[in-house]
């Protein structure tokens, strides 16, 4: 009796591992995007089959960790778009199976003068240029309304002192940026700055706020926070992270 239970246990056994189900690969994508700021200049130039590696709701997605379903994921894209400045860069870098041709460095800088080249050269690779043109087109003609409406506003020359990262996005609106700030902690001198001068306009990074300091020593300042990239992937996720931007830098009446 115990020998023919002893059978019948070894039998359930084996058949248990036969049965198991085997861990199954991620599906491939074509393209793939470091994060979701590269995968949303990459939906502007009309690829809309891509996947973000890093997820998209953290804070701040280049200090992403890289698994090897990741590194497996970006091997087999068709076309790898990245800032280059991720820290899983250097891991991919040295990945086997990884085609260093199929690397595409995306630079992200929410401007017209950067996003229109990044969109031509992405475009050009995936052969997606028709729908590009009128992805970049609507977000253009945004860009330009705006840049007119600060022109024609009486504050257009007030000073604005910004978080670097958003300096650039701002400038290129025709705002007055007379001092830049981060992305670090704001520096003993800085608010020193801030408490003589007493911005009427301040502009902080979302992805890394730094300013709230200001407001102990500039409370009349107004202290606007906008964002570089969208928390999700999703239709025009670039074109609305910047109306976003432009709606609450139209809020604050100074425009």
């Amino acid at each position: 009796m115990k020998k023919i239970f002893a059978l019948v246990l070894v039998f359930i056994l084996g058949f248990s591992v036969f049965a198991s189900p085997v861990a199954e690969k991620p599906a491939a994508k074509k393209y793939v995007a470091s994060t979701s700021w590269v995968a949303s200049i990459a939906q502007l130039a009309g690829l809309d089959d891509i996947v973000s590696i890093a997820p998209a709701n953290l804070k701040h997605p280049p200090e992403y960790e890289i698994t090897p379903d990741d590194v497996y994921t970006v091997s087999q894209a068709e076309l790898f778009l990245n800032a280059g400045y991720e820290r899983m860069m250097k891991t991919i870098a040295n990945a086997a199976g990884v085609d260093q041709s199929k690397v595409v460095k995306v630079r992200t800088t929410n401007t017209m003068w950067n996003l229109s080249k990044m969109v031509e050269m992405i475009s050009q690779k995936a052969g997606t240029q028709e729908i590009a043109k009128k992805r970049y087109a609507e977000l253009e003609k945004l860009l330009l309304d705006a840049q007119k409406r600060i022109a024609s506003s009486s504050n257009k020359d007030i000073a604005v002192f910004a978080n670097k990262n958003q300096a650039e996005f701002l400038t290129e609106l025709g705002l007055n940026i007379v001092g830049t700030f981060g992305p670090g902690e704001l520096t003993a001198e800085q608010i020193a700055q801030a408490a003589k001068e007493q911005y009427v306009l301040v502009v902080d990074n979302y992805h890394a706020q730094v300013a709230s300091p200001i407001s102990q020593v500039s409370p009349n300042s107004k202290i606007l926070v906008l964002k570089n990239f969208p928390e999700q992937q999703e239709e025009n996720a670039l074109y609305k992270v910047i109306s976003n931007n432009l709606d609450l830098l139209w809020e604050t009446g100074l425009f």
